[in-house]
């Protein structure tokens, strides 16, 4: 019986350590997963509780240029992180911001007027990372986009507060760049009345290396680009620049002015420079000029006979009651086909229109993408707008043939016009987007491209390309030269148009370089450029020269 009684009491003990042990191995693996495992997300909450959280590293992914050059996510700034009423109560505090950054002492008073108790201010120099005051940190911090502002109107800007695109690329592959894994986040400890709590501070980092989407990659060369740029500002010019490829269909370059700053969006929501607009692509214009292209096509394509057709002008045309003038007052008398279109006689094309009609000329259009999106991947993009209905009866047929009235297009159509004669009647799909990206640039899936089609015979396409090459050489634009560099065919255009309520011209010149197999079409667009030949064909000109020295 004692015996029995003892072995009930021996296993009772052993029961006990093995529950103690299991309870104890229990707390060991919790430990283990609070301290161990689960311990970087926990320190971000506890630090979340008693601290401010600010984002050294923008909390999107990259957007990168074709040659995967970062367009975002590339500027790294030395920050100073420092208490707005430290500033307010500490006078030295208040000459190190003034003295180490660009700030002026009213801009430091505008700043102090914010709600944010933290303030940050970039810094100038050399300053190494240190506390100068127990409510002072510096810290790099890496900015969303570039004080350069390189294609500001294609990357777009977000919503801060909700990280959420809104416009351009940002907002249209914003489910793709918005990561919801942070990568670097400093917090800064406060203590109970939200003070800097012994100037402590945590920086969290964590690199995504996944295989998920997480960039966009555009077909944008940051090179190119960059030319595009500096050639706008230094003509100080607004209006639009486009540089695509030729073989590919891919956008190189596209640029609009005036510029904005994509960090500071509220001040530019009230002004009425329209400096949120990508005028490449959002905002229609008169052709002009440039319409003389569809008028001749038409009229190839109709019949090869007008070639040896020659037109008189004396000066201007009279239909019905309205009287259009030429851009040569004096007249130019008798002309052939090819030199009414390379010294853009409008006489010989209203006359040559009349023979044609309106509605072959607006098939035309259609044919070649006027009226239509282009789709290149910018949910921005209008359809700009063709005459329909009574508009094409009558005497609209003077404005038709010379691309004023209610014809309405933008640079992107236009580009896409001197494409297909480029490429030969060939119509390719544009784009500026190549693909989605990981984050670290590998290609995921590439951007859908239209399949080519032919929309103009090969034959038309060949002698409009002379007739084109000779508007350089000898006719509107004889005023560039690149006959040094491969030579171009182009054609300019300037038309007239209605700007902030006044009347204005707008010059226009879009082209394709070199004349023999043609690597790239550009289209230049100057908002009040008097005419096309003096101020579009000028920066044509340029560009061409510029791209040819990156590219030796």
């Amino acid at each position: 019986m004692r015996r029995l009684q003892k072995n009930l009491i021996h296993n009772r003990i052993i029961k006990y350590i093995l529950i103690c042990t299991f309870v104890f191995l229990l707390l060991i693996g919790r430990l283990y997963w609070l301290q161990i495992k689960n311990h970087d997300l926990l320190k971000i909450q506890a630090l979340k509780q008693r601290g401010k959280e600010i984002e050294l590293y923008p909390n999107r992914g990259i957007i990168y240029d074709i040659n995967l050059i970062p367009l975002t996510n590339n500027e790294r700034t030395i920050t100073l992180f420092v208490l707005k009423d430290s500033i307010k109560s500490n006078e030295s505090i208040k000459d190190f911001i003034l003295k180490n950054s660009n700030l002026k002492e009213e801009e430091l008073r505008e700043n102090l007027m914010k709600n944010d108790k933290i303030i940050e201010i970039p810094l100038i120099g050399s300053i190494k990372n240190s506390n100068y005051n127990k409510n002072m940190l510096v810290e790099e911090k890496t900015t969303r986009y570039s004080s350069k502002k390189i294609l500001s109107h294609v990357i777009g800007y977000i919503n801060k507060s909700e990280n959420k695109g809104e416009s351009g690329i940002e907002k249209v592959y914003d489910e793709i760049l918005k990561e919801s894994d942070k990568e670097n986040s400093l917090f800064i400890e406060l203590d109970g009345k939200k003070n800097v709590f012994l100037g402590s501070s945590y920086t969290i980092s964590k690199k995504n290396t996944s295989s998920e989407p997480r960039g966009v990659k555009l077909t944008i060369d940051y090179h190119i680009q960059k030319i595009v740029e500096e050639i706008l500002d230094k003509n100080k010019v607004n209006g639009a620049i486009i540089v695509a490829d030729t073989e590919t269909g891919e956008i190189r370059a596209l640029a609009s002015r005036p510029n904005f700053e994509q960090e500071d969006i509220d001040e530019y929501l009230n002004r009425d420079d329209m400096a949120l607009y990508n005028k490449a692509v959002q905002v229609a214009y008169p052709p002009g000029s440039l319409f003389k292209i569809v008028v001749l096509l038409a009229a190839l394509e109709e019949n090869i006979d007008y070639l040896n057709q020659t037109f008189y002008c004396k000066g201007y045309e009279e239909i019905g009651n309205v009287m259009m003038k030429c851009n040569n007052e004096e007249g130019h008398g008798l002309i052939n086909l090819k030199n009414a279109f390379s010294k853009s006689c409008n006489s010989s094309f209203i006359q040559l229109g009349q023979q044609l009609g309106s509605v072959r000329i607006i098939e035309m259009a259609k044919k070649l993408g006027l009226g239509s999106r282009v789709n290149i991947g910018l949910l921005e993009e209008i359809e700009g707008n063709l005459p329909k209905g009574d508009y094409l009866q009558g005497p609209a047929i003077g404005n038709i043939s010379i691309g004023q009235g209610s014809i309405e297009t933008t640079p992107l159509q236009i580009t896409n016009m001197m494409m297909i004669v480029s490429n030969k009647g060939i119509r390719k799909g544009m784009t500026i987007v190549d693909g989605i990206t990981n984050g670290d640039g590998y290609m995921i899936k590439k951007y859908n491209r239209e399949i080519p089609e032919r929309v103009i015979s090969e034959r038309s396409c060949e002698i409009l390309k002379e007739y084109l090459i000779e508007v350089i050489e000898g006719g509107t634009a004889k005023n560039i030269e690149l006959e040094s560099v491969g030579g171009a065919g182009g054609k300019t255009g300037s038309a007239q148009a209605i700007l902030n309520r006044k009347e204005t011209i707008h010059g226009w010149f879009s082209g394709f370089y070199p004349k023999e197999e043609p690597k790239y079409v550009i289209t230049v667009l100057v908002e009040e450029g008097v005419s096309g030949s003096r101020t579009a064909a000028p920066i044509f000109e340029n560009i061409i020269k510029e791209i040819c020295k990156i590219n030796r």
